[in-house]
């Protein structure tokens, strides 16, 4: 009986990890769509494009919200931490957007993915956590790989698409340690995306008003799908890491390169070039660098316990 018990609750585990892998490629799945949608829809400003994906992200955080019973009550303390934490993220994604407009999709999409590497400088200087020096040679790795696919100094390249790109990875990295303070003290998530969508939509009201570009049904319709791509792909990372720690299935977030490439190729007949995916080979080896070493941490600090 004994043995049973325990095989049944290995068993368990082993579900919850799958259904976290599925989840999570799922996001990445509705990420990588996201960005195609916004391509396709046309030559808008970043602004007024991030207005309608942050819109439906704030309907969808308000109605998880109600329906769990989480007041919109925020501590004084809070306050300016969510409020840093939605600027930055709302500028992560005007920069995602318009590099997503300006160069190759898996290009920004990877420039995107850069945020982890940066969550470990920032939350050195944030929370105050130790770096390793593994961590630091990541880093390293991907500032590396990010090089190659911004390819400074070559001739007919856009650079500042890519730099933009950076930075929306950069400022990115910043709100996630910022999320994972507030988390840290008690904050609920669909309150976090509330007020980061809702923040981002009044960001860019004065310039929906003022210099608003007329769309299409069409236009309007890949937009609000572009949301609730976005929708999408922020609650199945949600619910990944509901299912399985971070340490175990956070790797599997890289397919969304995969997810854009092909979408890229099918849908826009782009094809990233050599140095793009030397880039994306040096930035997943890190990553995936990362990944081992912290299982091997984790298994270590349990066998210790």
């Amino acid at each position: 009986m004994h043995i049973f018990w325990k095989e049944a609750v290995f068993t368990v585990k082993i579900d919850n990890k799958y259904k976290g892998i599925i989840c999570i490629i799922c996001s990445a799945f509705c990420f990588a769509l996201m960005n195609i949608l916004v391509r396709l829809s046309g030559d808008l400003p970043s602004l007024q494009k991030s207005f309608f994906r942050n819109f439906v992200a704030f309907i969808f955080a308000a109605a998880i919200m109600m329906k769990q019973g989480i007041p919109f009550k925020i501590e004084k303390g809070d306050l300016k931490v969510l409020i840093l934490r939605a600027a930055l993220g709302t500028v992560g994604i005007w920069c995602n957007f318009y590099a997503v407009d300006n160069m190759m999709v898996a290009d920004a999409s990877m420039l995107n993915k850069l945020s982890p590497f940066f969550v470990i400088i920032f939350s050195f200087f944030i929370l105050k956590e130790k770096v390793k020096p593994v961590q630091i040679m990541c880093v390293i790795m991907a500032f590396v790989g990010m090089l190659f696919i911004i390819k400074p100094g070559f001739a007919g390249v856009q650079i500042l698409p890519a730099l933009v790109g950076t930075l929306g990875g950069i400022t990115a990295g910043a709100a996630y340690t910022l999320v994972r303070l507030l988390s840290s003290r008690g904050v609920k998530g669909p309150l976090i995306v509330a007020f980061f969508s809702g923040f981002s939509c009044l960001a860019v009201t004065p310039f929906i008003i003022f210099d608003y570009h007329p769309m299409t049904a069409a236009q309007l319709m890949l937009l609000l799908g572009a949301g609730l791509a976005a929708a999408g792909g922020q609650f199945g990372i949600t619910a990944a890491y509901s299912f399985a720690p971070a340490r175990e299935i956070s790797i599997y977030d890289y397919s969304q390169i995969i997810f854009a490439t092909i979408f890229a190729f099918f849908i826009l007949g782009e094809t990233p070039d050599g140095y793009s995916f030397i880039g994306y080979a040096v930035i997943c080896a890190a990553s995936i660098w990362m990944f081992v070493y912290n299982n091997r941490k984790s298994n270590v600090e349990a066998a210790a316990k």
